[in-house]
């Protein structure tokens, strides 16, 4: 449930779930469009990158026959134009074969595509490297050729140029492989003494929770690797059944519930040409996680992260390359958690860096030696830096995103390097809304994906003063837009912030039913999640599921409630140990403001969620029976013992430190506090939140003769709707149930 991504994603699974629902309403949206047309949004390219000269700009973008198959394009800077580089049909035939470690890895990444899912530079600018089908294929630009490196019964993950472009690496098997990409050579460079072990793979943990796609790193020299070796030997091994069609698979999984095992991590710095391998000393204290590992810009060795397990404290270490040698440079702490981040940046050839830290209780920059001596902090206030951070040490400015002057957008600022911090930084970014920033190899431009509540998102690239200078993709909402047909009858939210009982300011999103009337009072639907590291309420190109709700006469209210991000630690650290009970009350708060309005009928409310927000929903039809009579939960958890360790215990300690916080964090002691109509739904291949949340949930509700509903959905994932049509049930089930319960 990490939201450490550029795009969260617990947040965007709850947007992306109910965003295609529709409301049949006259001349508007409908399921059939939205399910059948998945590009009403417009045509917004992803995986954008800069080449490494600047002259062009990558992405992926989903093909004419199938959106959910993406092909490689390019956008010349020079020539302003797009042009398309592969077609994934045209090498895969039209059929592609997934592995299950490529199907988890994808699971964890959060990519729903197939096709070209990734890919990468050479150094020099000449060619990208990406995987298909299980296999590697070099891209020139020069030739415009597409050429095979591998040809492997096994399934190759990921992949990467080394960077003089002499190699391409990849995972196989569990082991850190290399092939020449002039003589195609092959070499195996690690090797496992047991099945339990593995090589420069990223363990279940990082991916789901650290943000850390990968497990090992070239120097730029490309004369070593550093690399984690984890054990999973110690973590319980169990079936985990997914059920599909016509039987069901049994996978023998280790899955690190909260309060069990961990794997166990090493770190090796590998000379490539010996293959030999050189072990850093972690410390005594091996129950750790590695969160971060990178290059010093120098090569004279590394930096980890190390986190303890009660993530508390964070230490930056940098390890030597000739021995392994490592000597701490500075160690956060936090009386609740600490946040992970990826924006350290060394300045001077390494002589100095640029650190986030929380330690106001703001996250904020911070400007320090590598001796681990603090030069200055460079911004401060009662708002948060989350990323992008770009240094320009010529002109002695750094740019970073924030939400310095509104917390419902993000902007590029800037300050200087020797600030002080009591300046206010410079806001760059023009337009008012949610900019996503992109900066090149240069750091003289930057892309900027770009939404606004009534301006679906658009991709540019602008100069370090903010002016745009060109298009990638302008996505005019013009007469040529797919939703253009639709767009007069767009609502667009209305914002504000009303107080708790604790007198926090809580932000909400509220759609108002279209040409409403004066006499009459609405029903509302909560769209939640409420979860840590989240933020729903942005001014963004909002979702098609309040427009049609909306448009059906629907109120569509979203809050985001103490616990969720960007407004500081004791904000967020408000549900430290008391999950599933701030968070109730501060949506139980946005319901009692809502009634004090005269359209609102404050006797049919609902509330919908998935993940986390699907166990939003279960608490509050749980705890607060009165105030919502309605729920529809998504893959809910319903006991934060099943579920995994890194996110739980952040919020919950280690289950033999505090019983009573998971207790009271469980949906099961409340579940005879139902009064309203309840239906679950859940995938039966769900790998993240298992389908024993459910199953107990269910088995408990019997027991005690409560009544709800329940859909099922074979083979699918914590996602659902792995198709159109499965999709289409999906929200038509929900859309059905809202009507029968709420008009």
């Amino acid at each position: 449930m990490t939201f450490i991504r550029n795009v969260t994603f617990i947040a965007a699974l709850a947007v992306t779930l109910i965003a295609a629902i529709s409301v049949q309403a006259a001349d508007g949206l409908t399921i059939t469009q939205i399910t059948e047309n998945e590009s009403l949004n417009g045509t917004i390219p992803g995986g954008l990158k800069f080449s490494p000269d600047g002259e062009r700009v990558t992405f992926l973008r989903g093909s004419a026959e199938d959106t959910r198959v993406l092909d490689l394009w390019e956008y010349n800077i020079a020539d302003k134009t797009s042009r398309l580089l592969v077609k994934a049909n045209d090498i895969t035939g039209g059929a592609e074969n997934i592995s299950e470690e490529e199907r988890g890895r994808r699971e964890r990444m959060r990519i729903t595509n197939l096709g070209i899912v990734d890919f990468s530079w050479s150094k020099d600018g000449a060619k990208l490297l990406f995987p298909l089908g299980g296999d590697l294929y070099e891209y020139s630009l020069k030739n415009e050729q597409t050429n095979r490196l591998t040809n492997s019964p096994a399934y190759e993950l990921d992949s990467r140029f080394s960077p003089q472009g002499n190699y391409a690496s990849y995972i196989e098997n569990n082991n850190i492989h290399i092939v020449n990409v002039n003589s195609k050579e092959q070499r195996t460079l690690t090797t496992s003494s047991s099945p339990t072990i593995k090589n420069g793979v990223a363990e279940f943990i990082a991916m789901e929770e650290m943000d850390r796609d990968t497990g090992y790193w070239w120097s730029a020299d490309e004369k070593y690797i550093a690399y984690i070796q984890f054990d999973e030997k110690n973590i319980d091994e169990r079936g985990r059944y997914e059920i599909i069609r016509d039987g069901f698979n049994v996978l023998n999984e280790r899955y690190p519930r909260a309060g069990s095992n961990n794997v166990t991590v090493k770190l090796g710095i590998m000379d490539v040409a010996s293959g030999e391998t050189k072990w850093v000393d972690l410390g005594n204290d091996q129950d750790i996680y590695l969160p971060r590992v990178a290059w010093l810009p120098d090569g004279s060795g590394i930096f980890y992260q190390v986190e303890n397990r009660e993530q508390t404290q964070l230490d930056l270490n940098f390890a030597n390359v000739d021995d392994a040698s490592s000597r701490n440079v500075l160690t956060e702490r936090s009386e609740t958690w600490i946040n992970l981040n990826h924006s350290l940046k060394f300045l001077k050839k390494g002589a100095e860096f640029l650190w986030q830290s929380e330690r106001t209780g703001f996250n904020h920059l911070y400007h320090y030696k590598t001796d681990g001596t603090l030069i200055n902090q460079l911004t401060d206030g009662e708002w948060v830096v989350s990323g992008s951070v770009k240094v320009d040490e010529k002109a002695g400015d750094v740019y970073f995103a924030a939400n310095a002057t509104d917390y419902l957008e993000r902007h590029l600022y800037k300050v200087a390097l020797n600030s002080n911090k009591k300046v206010n930084p410079e806001k760059i970014s023009k337009r008012e809304g949610w900019h996503v920033i992109t900066f090149s190899a240069s750091g003289d431009s930057y892309i900027d994906r770009f939404s606004a509540p009534s301006t679906p998102t658009q991709v540019s690239i602008h100069n370090l003063s903010g002016e745009r200078e060109m298009w990638i993709e302008e996505n005019k909402l013009d007469k040529n837009h797919p939703y253009f047909a639709y767009s007069d009858q767009h609502i667009l939210p209305e914002f504000g912030s009303i107080k708790n009982k604790n007198g926090n300011e809580l932000h909400y999103r509220m759609y108002k039913p279209a040409n409403m009337k004066s006499d009459k009072k609405y029903p509302v639907i909560f769209a939640l999640y409420g979860g840590p590291g989240s933020q729903l309420v942005t001014k963004s190109w909002g979702n098609l599921l309040h427009q049609v709700w909306a448009q059906d006469g629907y109120i569509v209210f979203t809050l985001d409630n103490r616990g969720t991000n960007n407004k500081g630690t004791e904000f967020a650290g408000a549900l430290y140990h008391h999950m599933g009970e701030v968070e109730v009350k501060d949506q139980v708060a946005g319901a009692e403001y809502l009634k004090t309005l005269d359209f609102v009928d404050g006797d049919r409310m609902a509330v919908q969620g998935h993940s986390y927000g699907g166990y939003m929903v279960l608490m509050s039809m749980f705890k607060a029976p009165d105030v919502f009579k309605v729920g529809v939960s998504g893959a809910p958890v319903t006991d934060w013992r099943l579920y995994d360790t890194h996110y739980t215990e952040r919020f919950l300690g280690h289950t033999d430190g505090d019983d009573d916080a998971y207790e009271k964090s469980s949906v099961f002691p409340y579940i005879s506090g139902l009064k309203g109509k309840l239906l679950i739904l859940h995938g039966l291949a769900d790998d993240n939140v298992l389908f024993n949340h459910t199953s107990m949930l269910l088995d408990e509700m019997q027991q005690r003769a409560v009544q709800f509903d329940f859909m099922a959905y074979p083979g699918q994932t914590h996602r659902l709707g792995s198709d159109r049509m499965r999709r289409r049930h999906v929200y038509e089930t929900m859309k059905r149930y809202f009507d029968d319960h709420l008009k």
